[in-house]
């Protein structure tokens, strides 16, 4: 098989802005290549469905393909290495990475990273990191990272039980590592409520408590499962952190663009239900991790602040990089992470947008909707009604496509786009997105 020598897919989102867009031609969507288990155990509800958010793959510029895999029924994890070509195993790597407790009803994903210089690094237990040198190898050096230094070495176990990473992590060019963590109970290393980490290659760490770089006692963690993103010229890290939810009271939640280098706040902006004016409900649950466009515009996805008047579809919200000026929400984005869509993929598009945005449009039956899931392509800097409350205005729709497949739960209803965040490939102007009818498709935009 001829080598491969190809633009890397590094982590979430492919890139630290979430843009997700392929550097790669992907092939014809006519075969199976391979395929290999994610989850050794899953944990099915009574109506057979399967709470959980898995972690994205990350493929090496060599096409070894790192998958993250769940392992046991309460949420062991792995990472195997596997040739892109035939899916064999080149060597797998054990994580003792422990979920964070309290967790949400959904089991939060596990998602390692690949750094610029070609280590993977992934969670590991007590807030550590996992870090495999040369992941193109059949053997590369292990070592583990604390970013509070030696505290816990003296009782390594109380603080696995009580420190845990909490979002996927997240690289930039240098290979300085970024992530979440919450924290449980008391530890040695002082900790408490949660905040955002950063490691540098040579593992030196800095983190800023979640109150401190929110100066709100109620915002204590960052928000699980959404990974933190940076600015195109990566001195802005942008982080969702949230309150707690208790009794009836619905977790609330800030954006924060904070220093990458020190991790200082430069500003801070209240995530608002855009009907209400209220606080929006800034769920656990969630896949939401920030996007920041080419021309530095930050969208974070949040849930509406009372769920009845929006049928549960949430906000995509919109705001400048310095998250002082707030533009017009798109009209969905609880559960999503929208991807940046090059202008040249969508030949009818002649607005003034430098860049149309790609996100799931579903309308769930379960929730006072008409079950005709969509995906859409809208534009950020053109205006319509809502579909569902005209008195908003939100990101007019460019292209919009209802899900293949029929629902029987809702007649004329579809299966929905159940997705965290879709793939952009410009050399065949497709976009790449997964249906909860088990398939996945190749959406030709022109």
């Amino acid at each position: 098989m001829p080598p491969v020598n190809s633009p890397a897919w590094w982590s979430f989102g492919r890139n630290a802005q979430h843009s997700a867009i392929s550097a790669i031609e992907t092939q014809p969507l006519s075969r199976i290549v391979w395929q290999a288990p994610l989850d050794l155990a899953p944990q099915y509800t009574g109506s057979g469905g399967l709470l959980i958010h898995y972690g994205s793959p990350v493929i090496t510029s060599h096409n070894t393909v790192l998958m993250p895999v769940k392992t046991t029924a309460t949420g062991g994890f792995r990472v195997e290495a596997r040739t892109g070509q035939t899916g064999v195993v080149l060597w797998s790597l054990a994580s003792d990475y422990r979920l964070p407790t309290p967790g949400p009803s959904w089991t939060p994903s596990f998602n390692p990273v690949l750094t610029p210089d070609e280590r993977l690094v992934m969670p590991a237990s007590g807030g550590r990191l996992l870090v495999r040198s040369d992941p193109d190898a059949a053997m590369g050096t292990i070592s583990t990272i604390a970013f509070y230094g030696n505290a816990c070495d003296a009782a390594p176990a109380t603080c696995d039980n009580t420190i845990a990473i909490n979002t996927p992590l997240t690289t930039d060019s240098h290979g300085n590592v970024f992530f979440g963590f919450s924290i449980s109970g008391a530890n040695p290393a002082g900790l408490t409520g949660g905040g955002i980490a950063r490691v540098a290659p040579n593992g030196t760490g800095t983190y800023v408590l979640a109150t401190t770089a929110a100066a709100n006692a109620t915002m204590v963690k960052p928000m699980t499962n959404s990974a933190p993103a940076l600015s195109t010229d990566e001195s802005t890290l942008y982080v969702v952190v949230n309150s707690v939810a208790t009794g009836n009271a619905r977790a609330s939640g800030q954006l924060l663009a904070l220093d990458s280098g020190t991790l200082a706040t430069k500003t801070r902006a209240l995530l608002l239900d855009p009907f209400s004016g209220t606080p929006a409900w800034v769920s656990d649950n969630a896949t939401s991790s920030p996007t920041v466009g080419p021309d530095g515009d930050v969208y974070i996805g949040v849930l509406e602040a009372s769920t009845s008047p929006h049928n549960r579809r949430g906000w995509l919200l919109h705001f400048d990089g310095t998250l002082t000026q707030t533009k017009t929400p798109a009209a969905f984005g609880w559960d999503i992470t929208t991807s940046i869509v090059p202008t040249s993929m969508v030949p009818s598009y002649t607005g003034p947008s430098p860049y149309p945005l790609a996100i799931k449009y579903n309308n769930y039956g379960r929730n006072g909707g008409d079950g005709k899931n969509r995906m859409a392509v809208v534009d950020p800097g053109q205006t319509q009604a809502d579909p569902i409350i005209p008195s908003v205005q939100v990101m007019k729709d460019i292209i919009t496509i209802l899900g293949p497949t029929a629902d029987a739960a809702w007649p004329g209803g579809v299966k929905e786009w159940c997705i965290n965040t879709v793939a952009v490939d410009p050399m065949t102007s497709s976009i790449l997105v997964n249906s909860e009818d088990g398939i996945l498709y190749r959406w030709h935009l022109p």
